[in-house]
């Protein structure tokens, strides 16, 4: 059974370029299906635009369906919406009231640069994935499943951290723009496996130097970002990629003292 049609004052961040001067601008849109997602609503304002001739509005978007990551932006102050563990593309109008206000704006972060209108470039995140290289594995025929043992809590607790799409949507959320959380679920990920135990202590080094190199906040533990995951990544990865962290660095200093390599 389909749902009602409710009316929405839009005030949509407008911005042609990343040297330009932004400013909001009001749209309506109006019989928006409560069966809608939130993009296909914009979708159906960005077709009003067009049909009038005027510039339609320019968002991430990708696969719909709330896995790969690539949509993200502001909703009333909130990260991907109002919804908890709900990307902005999985939000449905059926959670906003008939004539509300909604004001809709980019991620806001230094590491973030602005391409245009509610897009932002996000690249930083890949890079801080590539500076934690590869893993060290025979390749050849296909093993047995159990050929490695992993304990169940582990690999629950890596399955878990490895659920994190890379929307950007803590570092949005978090006052100091920090990507915290986001480096250590990739980083929890691997520490938690067999599979990365080789390169343990090297890409913690990596990937904590790449997400400051990049220009990202420092952590303060507000929580923020875990309450705007749509993945629910937890804090304690972050417990965990400081410890990994200090490890690696204290297992490098020991290897200088002792004139070893590394």
């Amino acid at each position: 059974m389909s749902g009602k049609n409710i009316n929405l004052t839009l005030k949509v961040w407008r911005q042609k370029g990343p040297k330009d001067q932004g400013a909001f601008a009001e749209y309506q849109a109006k019989n928006v299906s409560e069966d809608a997602s939130f993009l296909e609503m914009l979708d159906a304002v960005n077709e009003e635009l067009v049909a009038k001739g005027d510039e339609p509005i320019a968002f991430d978007h990708d696969c719909r369906e709330g896995i790969c990551g690539t949509c993200g932006f502001v909703i009333d102050g909130e990260a991907h919406g109002p919804m908890k563990s709900t990307t902005v593309c999985q939000l449905h109008m059926r959670n906003f009231n008939d004539g509300a206000v909604l004001t809709i704006e980019p991620f806001r972060a230094k590491a973030f640069p602005m391409i245009k209108d509610l897009m932002v470039d996000r690249s930083a995140l890949d890079r801080i994935i590539s500076s934690g290289g590869y893993i060290s594995a025979n390749t050849g025929n296909a093993v047995d499943a159990n050929a490695i043992l992993v304990p169940k809590a582990d690999a629950d607790e890596a399955m878990s951290s490895a659920t994190c799409i890379g929307c950007g949507a803590c570092v949005a959320a978090c006052k100091n723009a920090s990507a915290a959380l986001f480096t250590s679920a990739k980083i929890s990920h691997m520490a938690l496996l067999p599979q990365g135990q080789v390169e343990r202590k090297e890409r913690a080094m990596r990937m904590v130097g790449a997400m400051d190199a990049e220009g990202f906040g420092a952590c303060t533990t507000t929580g923020a970002c875990e309450a705007a995951c749509p993945k629910e990544i937890q804090l304690t990865n972050i417990s965990r990629m400081n410890r990994e962290f200090f490890v690696a660095n204290v297992t490098k200093r020991e290897k200088h003292k002792d004139g070893g390599a590394g």
